[in-house]
């Protein structure tokens, strides 16, 4: 059986829209809005550079339907890259990007072979004897098993199944096409090539089932190093899978602990010397998106949540003074807490008791919770699902303990930085 290289991908969300970046101005903010574009870019230069045989997209390529034809011509133009270098594609459509959300169509290169949405089915590649096994999402709520309706394995060849599916629900995923690890291992392929699942992973070896990962982080919640896998076969084995870092923005989340800082300027210097301290070592010369944390607990607790916007634009300037495109803040939040001890005696003292009795009034609760109710239930669903702030966030899940605890804490910090 020949050997050959290919490389598995997926969850590319082409021109997924970003969040944060409402206003936002410069270099770094137009890279991020522009981060799905040129890891996919770089992707293809990979597989020209690699001279690999064949790619393979695990679905959800789009991010639901196009807003214009640029997304899919944008995608028309890769794919062209490829078949000058003769490369052929074989996609699957995910939940993102199902039969039934792609409104509007192109015709694509004749080297890119899609797979059908109505039943599973194989593409073959006789002078590698490889045989592709899949099928597209026809609507994005596919709650069926896909596996055992998968064609059995073509003796002779090595057997690729490409599934997007989040297995039996791994968690922060919806569970889409959900099948056991024994589905997959015991089909019979050699290699099955999955998405969905934004982390990269390897469940199983030989056969091999593998996570790719998603190409290019997009927020918080995607930190770290994202791109594809290069798949190696030799003799009808895997002999290695080595991951392809094709991102050029990298997410990461900062703690900068402020126990042992006496002023706010101490807390400026921690800021600045986490940003350049992550640039160092996490970089790699992409854009460093970064989340700052302030920890700890502090007499500064006060003042720190009350000039958290002063703190937020001392942060940009920590970046931006390591150049355009080294670094760039999302958000600075502060999760310190008070180490004064005993409440105050004075009037900010008696505010803080009747907050802390609020926690036990059960007809209070219940008014707040009947008006947030309403409240909440009119927010988008997006707000709702991708909410972060923990007062927001307390709000939204009903917990009114919570919401109370964190509203008071904020409102006495203000107070108190205003009486100093």
């Amino acid at each position: 059986m020949p050997s050959f290289r290919f490389i598995h991908t997926g969850d590319i969300h082409l021109d997924s829209p970003l969040k944060g970046l409402a206003g936002q101005q410069g270099a770094a903010a137009e890279r991020i809005r522009t981060a799905t574009r040129t890891a996919f870019e770089n992707l293809i230069s990979h597989a020209i550079d690699d001279a690999v045989d064949f790619v393979v997209i695990a679905g959800d390529l789009y991010d639901g339907d196009w807003r214009d034809y640029q997304t899919g011509l944008f995608f028309v133009q890769q794919m062209g890259r490829l078949s000058q270098a003769k490369i052929p594609v074989y996609l699957i459509y995910g939940n993102h990007d199902a039969e039934s959300l792609i409104t509007r169509k192109l015709t694509l290169p004749s080297n890119v072979s899609v797979f059908s949405a109505r039943k599973a089915e194989t593409f073959r590649l006789k002078h590698l004897d490889v045989a592709l096994h899949g099928q597209s999402f026809r609507q994005r709520d596919i709650t069926d098993n896909l596996v055992p309706a998968y064609p059995p394995p073509i003796a002779g060849c090595f057997n690729i199944g490409i599934l997007h599916t989040a297995l039996g629900g791994m968690p922060g995923h919806a569970n889409y096409a959900p099948c056991a690890i024994e589905d997959l291992v015991n089909k019979g392929y050699g290699y099955w090539a999955l998405a969905h699942v934004h982390q990269a992973a390897v469940l199983h070896e030989r056969p091999h089932v593998v996570f790719c990962g998603n190409l290019q982080g997009r927020h918080i919640r995607e930190t770290g190093a994202k791109g594809a896998s290069l798949v190696t076969v030799e003799d009808g084995q895997v002999t290695e899978i080595t991951p392809l870092h094709v991102d050029c923005v990298r997410w990461i989340h900062l703690p900068v602990a402020v126990e042992q800082c006496r002023a706010v300027v101490d807390v400026v210097d921690r800021i600045r010397q986490a940003i350049e301290e992550g640039v160092e070592r996490d970089a790699q010369g992409r854009l460093l998106a970064c989340r700052i944390e302030l920890t700890g607990r502090t007499g500064l607790h006060a003042e720190l949540l009350a000039s958290a916007d002063h703190l937020l634009a001392e942060a940009k300037a920590a970046a931006l003074g390591l150049g355009e495109e080294a670094a760039w803040i999302e958000r600075l939040s502060v999760a310190t807490a008070s180490d004064t001890g005993a409440m105050r005696k004075d009037a900010l003292g008696d505010l803080e008791r009747i907050i802390e009795s609020a926690g036990s009034d059960a007809e209070l609760q219940a008014r707040l919770a009947a008006d947030l109710g309403d409240l909440v239930r009119k927010l988008p669903h997006d707000i709702r699902a991708d909410a972060e702030d923990a007062a927001l966030r307390a709000a939204i899940e009903g917990n009114i303990l919570n919401l109370i605890a964190h509203g008071g804490a904020y409102l006495s910090a203000r107070l108190a930085a205003e009486k100093v």
